[in-house]
C-alpha cells in the first residue's frame, strides 16, 4: 500500500461521521465529504441513502434505486432522518456556523452564500461540518452571524446534533459537559500545537489524542480505483 495522503485521511474521517447511522439520507457537500459518504455506503454503513441531488435515490455508482419526491425529502429532514455534512465560512466553540456574511450584518465586509435553509435544517437533523482549510479565520471565537445552529442556541430541539467537524488538520466533536468543541483525533503529520495555533478559541483536549485512523487496504482501493479515480479529493486537500 502506497503512502496514504492527507486527503485520503480526510475521506476516512468524513466517512466515519456516517458510521452506524442506519437508513438515513446522507447529504454531503464537497468533494471529500461526497467520497466519504459513498465509501461509508460501500463498506460499514450499507443502509445509507444517497441522492442525485434532485429527485432520485441512487447507489454509489449512480444507478437509480428509488424516487425521492420533495415531500418525502422534507419528511426526512424534519424527522431527523437526514445527516448533512456542510461547509462553514466560520464555526465557533459551540458549533454555530456562518455561511452568510463576514462583519456586521447591517454592513458586512463580505457577502457570502447566504443563510439558505441552514437554521431549520440544523435544528431538525444531524449536521456535521467539513472545513478543508483549518484557520483562525474559520474557527472563530464567535461567528458573525448564526446560520447553522450550535448547541448554545438549539434549546430543546429534538433532532439537533453535531456529530463531527472534520478539517484538514483533525477531527472534532462536542462530547463535553457544556457541548463545546473537543479535539477527537489528529491527522498524521499534524501536531497539537498546529491545531491550537489555527483555532481562535480554546479547545477541549483529552490527555491522549489519537491519530485519525488510516484506511484499510480495501478502503484505499475503493477510494483510488472506484470512488475517486481522478483524484478530485486533491482539489480540496493537496497534502
Amino acid at each position: 500500500m502506497t503512502e496514504v495522503t492527507r486527503a485520503e485521511y480526510c475521506v476516512i474521517a468524513c466517512a466515519e461521521a456516517w458510521r452506524d447511522n442506519g437508513e438515513v439520507l446522507a447529504s454531503p457537500m464537497g468533494l471529500i465529504p461526497s467520497a466519504g459518504a459513498r465509501l461509508a455506503r460501500r463498506t460499514f454503513s450499507p443502509d445509507l441513502l444517497l441522492t442525485d441531488g434532485e429527485a432520485m435515490l441512487v447507489t454509489p455508482d449512480g444507478t437509480v434505486e428509488g424516487w425521492l419526491p420533495y415531500r418525502q425529502h422534507l419528511a426526512l429532514v424534519t424527522g431527523g432522518r437526514r445527516h448533512v455534512m456542510m461547509g462553514a465560512s466560520q464555526i465557533d466553540r459551540y458549533g454555530n456556523q456562518n455561511i452568510s456574511c463576514i462583519g456586521d450584518w447591517a454592513k458586512p465586509k463580505r457577502q457570502l452564500l447566504g443563510v439558505r435553509g441552514a437554521p431549520v435544517n440544523t435544528l431538525n437533523n444531524p449536521t456535521s461540518y467539513w472545513i478543508p482549510k483549518h484557520s483562525r479565520r474559520v474557527f472563530v471565537e464567535k461567528v458573525d452571524m448564526v446560520c447553522g445552529v450550535g448547541y448554545d442556541h438549539a434549546g430543546d430541539a429534538r433532532y439537533h446534533r453535531i456529530p463531527r467537524v472534520v478539517s484538514d488538520l483533525g477531527v472534532f466533536d462536542f462530547a463535553t459537559p457544556d457541548h463545546t468543541m473537543r479535539l477527537l483525533s489528529l491527522h498524521p503529520g499534524v501536531t497539537l500545537d498546529q491545531v491550537k495555533e489555527a483555532t481562535a478559541f480554546e479547545l477541549t483536549v483529552p490527555a491522549e489524542v489519537p491519530q485519525t485512523r488510516p484506511p484499510t487496504a480495501e478502503e484505499l482501493r475503493l477510494i483510488r480505483e472506484v470512488i475517486d479515480p481522478d483524484n478530485t479529493r486533491a482539489r480540496e486537500v493537496a497534502a
